[in-house]
């Protein structure tokens, strides 16, 4: 994460938003889409081809020795095993754990009966909510062609912020031409702002999708993304996860955390809601309470217990170490380049065998946090602008590659990481791996932290990943993500004056809404980029802090607090959130929180 001190800010804005109200559990609308008669399902021409069956049988993975943990979770099984038996948990896991729906629609091409210069049909499905297509008139269609017939789970629809409300019907067909209107998309109501999703019947296949939109108003209806969300057994096996460093701090601190009523910690209910993976901080010797090596491991059984898999986060620092902070720890100084070598080495073997000596072995380290401007600073700092300090860096990690290999034990894989931190800066990025590989740095994944109130807009995080799997080849994960619920402060009802990190609707992106529909559109989006990624390098992504509450401050003292509490998961008061769903179907998302009505949203 971003230099927490930096961004500190003190809210000038008091509001508060109620994030549960009038919740209704249930997937009747659902389960009256699955009881569609036969005649409404869309069938792939002959000789089609399609993706796997919904709810079938997973591919085979693109990173086989690394996938997901198959079968310890299935729907219907018990998610409570962090805490206990269980069999004893009433919290089970929801049917969208079985793996995220992505949106087909990335790959396919668009075209419209008419089309405003900078707007063109293609904005519509690239993946940004933020870049528009915009008919010429009161009346526009849109039309899609994937390429080949898919299995489809669910559309969904981003209308501009600025649009006005309009009426749509959508079609699907498996051959050119030959449309079949949904019975849940005949004439229905679409409101800007807030992305909506639409159910389609259960089995539904097609290749072309067209959506007619027409306004009362008499100006043009804007369309930011339309989505055809599909199963794909290749995302299914994606390191899907969270860093739940902070988890033990908030439970300590008498943290309390649910899913629609069932009591549960954060490690249970992510992965009740599909996630395999935990992320876990490093740090050498922070204050007390901090994430330290006994803290980490007692995370890690809780973690290995869950049936999930463990990514460490080792920051060489006694604290926060990030693009702004690399502070070499107080009992490593003085240490010269040779002595420091010999110090990460060694630390990083301890460290990688502690884990596997309790029987939790890590499968996936960074060596050093979002190391931009390197670690171990002044030894190992990195000045970019005279283009110094990285054969030093490259000492470093090496050192840290081969302590993290001589630690892990034999016959157990281990990924290793290089964490850069400016996941929608293209020319940056391949700078710095260029550098670290031209070096002979040894690593397997790239990892990027994307925020994009840091770090720029969905489209450029396309970009980057795109280019970067084309030039280097190498797996890519989102390292670290988040987006905002609310832009309430729920430090100042704590008692502190902490500020969040994004408190003004300026930092917003747009197409994405402050709200739980937000984060569950954003990431979803995140998700179908990744798994679209050239060569089938998207390997992953990790949510940030999804349970820092308040009650957990950023460092010690009275009066601090977090500057993350509303880019959460959970609510102030610990309430899953239904943007809880990121790695499931957002269509049964939104349906399970509002069975009633088509479009679904998820507002604020």
């Amino acid at each position: 994460m971003p230099n927490l001190s930096r961004h500190v800010l003190l809210r000038l804005s008091p509001g508060f938003w109620a994030a549960h109200r009038g919740r209704r559990r249930g997937l009747m609308r659902a389960a009256a889409m699955a009881a569609a008669p036969a005649a409404l399902i869309l069938v792939a021409g002959a000789g089609a081809a399609v993706a796997g069956p919904a709810g079938g049988a997973a591919g085979t993975s693109p990173f086989p020795a690394h996938a997901a943990v198959a079968g310890s979770a299935q729907a219907g099984s018990p998610a409570g095993a962090a805490t206990g038996s269980a069999r004893k948990s009433p919290h089970r896991n929801w049917p969208w754990a079985q793996g995220p729906s992505i949106n087909w629609a990335l790959s396919g091409q668009a075209s419209a009966d008419s089309s405003q210069s900078g707007d063109p049909a293609s904005n519509a499905i690239d993946g940004d909510a933020g870049t528009d297509w915009c008919p010429n008139s009161w009346e526009g269609t849109l039309t899609i062609d994937l390429g080949q017939a898919r299995f489809l789970n669910g559309l969904g629809i981003t209308l501009d912020a600025a649009s006005p409300s309009a009426g749509a019907t959508i079609q699907l067909a498996s051959t050119s031409g030959q449309w079949t209107t949904l019975p849940t998309a005949q004439n229905i109501a679409l409101d800007p702002g807030n992305p909506m999703y639409i159910q389609v019947p259960r089995g539904t296949q097609a290749r072309y999708a067209q959506i007619n939109v027409k306004s009362g108003t008499g100006a043009p209806v804007c369309i930011g993304e339309f989505r055809m969300f599909g199963p794909d057994p290749a995302a299914a096996q994606m390191a899907l996860g969270a860093d739940l460093s902070f988890t033990p701090q908030e439970l300590a601190a008498g943290a309390h955390f649910t899913d629609r009523g069932f009591p549960g910690s954060p490690i249970s209910i992510m992965r009740a809601n599909g996630a395999n993976y935990v992320r876990m901080r490093l740090w050498v010797n922070p204050p007390p309470g901090y994430s330290n090596l006994a803290s980490d491991l007692a995370l890690a059984q809780q973690v290995h217990q869950a049936g999930m898999k463990i990514y460490l986060d080792i920051m060489y620092s006694d604290f926060w170490a990030d693009p702004q902070h690399q502070d070499i720890p107080a009992a490593w100084q003085g240490q010269d380049l040779t002595q420091l070598t010999a110090t990460v080495q060694s630390y990083t073997q301890q460290v990688i065998s502690a884990f596997a000596q309790q029987g939790t072995p890590v499968d996936l380290v960074s060596i050093g946090n979002e190391i931009r401007n390197g670690m171990l600073w002044p030894v190992g700092q990195v000045d970019w602008t005279a283009n110094t300090g990285w054969d030093n860096l490259a000492t470093l990690l090496k050192a840290g590659v081969a302590g993290a290999q001589a630690g892990n034990p034999r016959g157990h894989k281990l990924l290793i990481m290089m964490h850069f931190d400016q996941g929608g800066n293209n020319q940056m990025s391949q700078e710095f791996y260029q550098n670290l590989i031209s070096r002979g740095v040894p690593f397997d994944v790239i990892g990027l932290s994307y925020y994009p109130f840091f770090h720029g807009t969905i489209s450029q995080m396309k970009a980057n990943v795109d280019a970067l799997a084309t030039q280097f080849g190498k797996p890519i994960i989102i390292a670290e993500t988040q987006y905002a619920w609310t832009l309430a402060n729920g430090n100042e009802q704590a008692g502190d004056s902490t500020g969040d990190f994004v408190w003004e609707p300026s930092q917003i992106s747009a197409g994405y809404p402050a709200s739980p529909g937000g984060q569950l559109s954003f990431v979803n989006d995140e998700l179908s980029i990744l798994a679209q990624v050239p060569n089938g390098l998207g390997m992953g992504l990790f949510y940030w802090a999804p349970d820092w509450i308040p009650g957990v401050g950023w460092e010690p003292g009275t009066g601090v607090g977090s500057p993350n509490v509303n880019l959460t998961l959970f609510d102030f008061q610990g309430a899953a959130l239904p943007s809880i769903g990121i790695f499931g179907n957002p269509v049964d998302v939104c349906a399970s929180y509002d069975p009633w009505n088509t479009p679904c949203i998820i507002g604020g």
